[in-house]
């Protein structure tokens, strides 16, 4: 009894890495469902701006101490203090404007990974001290410019020459089994260098759920955009940044085809 489920167990090990998230590899998928309109995402069009150059940390204070909690659905000038911060250390959270929505919570659920506390989304006295003290991850990489997956901490990189020029939240597998067409998969990201081969500028309605803008670097694994993503692995493998974020990545050509991904 024991030795069959080991069996069984070890294959779906092995089955885990032809799944990922979408387990088909053709890329003629007829025309995308409609874009949801809160997300209100657009296609890049014309030529891509240059990504941007990595962030320069200030010797001086960035930003006032607040004197409230900052969470999701606040506004004013302590917001975008944080924003302005945030951006300054290189997590992505688009323009500064002093709303905290969504895709601040996402840059501060990944400054708070990058710091190694509580990952709740908002800004308390712990993760003042690392916006203060400007923690930022470092890079594995020495040369060239690749897409860096961090699991244990749940961050996607941009890096240059060994350099982080963006960090993004980013939720990937979560390591679970799960039965499609009668088969049992594990829903992980495997670990390896690998190059994206193939991507989709819209929706990909695939067998596991929607993909939006995908860029697929291992088989049906992808960096793509989700409406949610959670600060921890949730996914059936692939990397999982925001709508917001992967748009962001498609208008400046940030993962172009042939770019290498070192998952770690």
């Amino acid at each position: 009894m024991r030795r069959a489920l080991a069996i069984t167990i070890a294959a779906a090990a092995a089955l885990s890495l032809a799944a990922g998230c979408d387990s088909e590899t053709t890329t003629a998928e007829g025309p995308p469902p409609a874009v949801p309109s809160s997300s209100s995402p657009a296609a890049a069009t014309g030529s891509p701006s240059q990504p941007a150059p990595a962030p320069t940390v200030s010797s001086v204070p960035a930003m006032p101490e607040p004197k409230r909690k900052l969470k999701t659905g606040l506004k004013g000038a302590d917001v975008l203090a944080l924003q302005q911060r945030l951006t300054e250390l290189g997590y992505w959270n688009g323009k500064a404007d002093g709303r905290f929505g969504s895709t601040t919570q996402q840059a501060v659920y990944a400054v708070q990974k990058a710091a190694g506390i509580n990952r709740d989304g908002t800004v308390g006295p712990k993760t003042q001290k690392a916006l203060t003290e400007g923690v930022r991850p470092e890079a594995r990489s020495t040369t060239g410019t690749l897409v860096e997956i961090d699991l244990k901490r749940q961050l996607l990189l941009l890096v240059t020459d060994g350099r982080v020029t963006q960090t993004f939240n980013t939720s990937t597998g979560s390591n679970e089994y799960y039965e499609q067409e009668g088969q049992t998969y594990r829903a992980d990201t495997p670990r390896g260098r690998f190059k994206v081969g193939r991507q989709i500028d819209g929706w990909r309605n695939a067998p596991l759920g929607l993909l939006w803008r995908p860029k697929y670097f291992n088989g049906g694994i992808a960096v793509h955009g989700a409406p949610s993503v959670p600060p921890y692995p949730a996914s059936h493998g692939c990397a999982r940044v925001s709508v917001a974020a992967m748009n962001w990545l498609w208008k400046n050509d940030a993962i172009p085809l042939k770019t290498r991904v070192w998952v770690y």
